[in-house]
């Protein structure tokens, strides 16, 4: 959800259960305006909040010219002082999968797992040895934004374009979506690298368009189902809740320029989805 519009556009998802007060949107308007100039970002979204048992973390992402490969993860307590995350490596990914429950909302707490390795002796003798994996919040924290805006992370079709030199920027030729093609899951996609696109066929890839198709449609995500779109004010938005994540909420009005998401949850995604559907 982009920074400048947060005061408008939070409203979109107010029947979502989204709110903020007027201090926070007054605080985060201006903390924002002041992290954009700071970091010289392109553009600053607000990202959404986790919620932590005694504290909660709200979430802002910055982007360079190229929304792809210049990206940085701010969080703050406050809505007013802003710190940067690390990037979420494989590694930091795989370990933060370890640590369960809740976030506590301290960045400096550590989730303490415990592994029990069997080590095999001569003939029948096995042994076995404890070993202790210390998890930082901030870690995990990094880990779950990165993993959300991965499975999740959503545009319309034509918001963005690939140049030949391969950066993405922001398509100014895009004037929304249809009714009709808003109603489609095929005309919303992934905002990250493709995943799925290349194992396509070329009579597959033959009617996509190079500069805009470079993204995987959510129409193919599994499992099915994982996606509520409802359209409200009549048709003059739509809009798309994930329920993989949930608390993750994506809106567009048909016929403006005028889309975005926000994540309002506790950072636990929904294991039992297949069960559900």
């Amino acid at each position: 959800m982009d920074s400048e519009d947060l005061h408008l556009m939070i409203d979109y998802v107010g029947t979502s259960g989204i709110i903020l007060n007027p201090e926070q949107k007054s605080a985060l308007l201006t903390s924002l305006t002041i992290i954009k100039s700071n970091y010289k970002f392109q553009k600053v979204v607000f990202w959404g909040k986790v919620a932590g048992i005694k504290d909660d973390y709200y979430i802002a992402q910055g982007y360079g010219k190229d929304f792809f490969g210049d990206k940085k993860t701010l969080y703050s307590k406050d809505c007013i002082t802003w710190a940067l995350l690390p990037p979420a490596t494989e590694a930091m990914r795989k370990q933060a999968k370890l640590a369960k429950g809740r976030f506590l909302g301290d960045p400096s707490y550590e989730y303490e797992h415990v592994e029990i390795k069997k080590i095999y002796g001569e003939g029948d003798e096995v042994q076995e040895e404890e070993e202790t994996i210390m998890i930082k919040e901030e870690d995990r924290l990094t880990s779950v934004i990165a993993e959300i805006d991965e499975d999740v992370c959503i545009v319309p079709r034509g918001s963005y374009q690939k140049w030949p030199t391969g950066e993405v920027v922001a398509n100014r030729s895009f004037e929304g979506l249809t009714v009709s093609e808003a109603a489609k899951l095929s005309s919303y996609m992934h905002f990250r690298e493709a995943m799925k696109l290349h194992k396509k066929t070329l009579l597959e890839k033959a009617d996509l368009d190079k500069a805009i198709d470079f993204m995987d449609v959510i129409e193919e995500d599994v499992p099915k189902g994982s996606w509520s779109m409802q359209f409200e004010r009549g048709s003059g938005l739509v809009s798309l809740r994930s329920l993989l994540w949930q608390g993750y909420v994506f809106f567009h009005v048909p016929g403006t320029r005028k889309f975005g998401s926000v994540y309002f949850g506790n950072g636990e995604k929904n294991m039992d989805l297949c069960f559900m559907l």
